[in-house]
């Protein structure tokens, strides 16, 4: 599948905002689609994420849906590699679910707006 040059600049910005979540820590795709000034974009998003898988610079384990689910897993090189890789960052992880969610979430917009202040 060929990503039209529209796409493919998309897909960058979001993993510029992706290579900045720090370990330990999640995002989802709609924070990202807001803070790309794109509110509706999240399945889009989602879209970046599945072909990041091979971008070794792109944590893309560290992106997950707005409930704090696994809802990517399939895409990693394993069904339990996304839960592996996050668990080695500290975060704990029941039937495919991030335990203590709202500690563990980065807020992009938040986060890049305190960053610049």
């Amino acid at each position: 599948m060929k990503i039209s040059d529209q796409h493919a600049d998309f897909f960058e910005r979001v993993y510029e905002i992706v290579r900045l979540i720090p370990k330990g820590r999640v995002t989802n795709y709609g924070s990202i689609a807001i803070a790309l000034g794109t509110p509706k974009s999240s399945r889009m998003v989602g879209w970046a994420m599945n072909a990041a898988h091979g971008k070794h610079d792109v944590p893309a384990h560290r992106v997950v849906n707005r409930n704090g689910m696994l809802t990517g897993k399939m895409h990693f090189a394993t069904p339990t590699k996304m839960q592996e890789l996050l668990e080695a960052e500290g975060i704990i992880i029941v039937d495919d679910q991030i335990q203590h969610f709202s500690s563990h979430f980065w807020d992009v917009t938040e986060n890049l707006l305190n960053d610049l202040s």
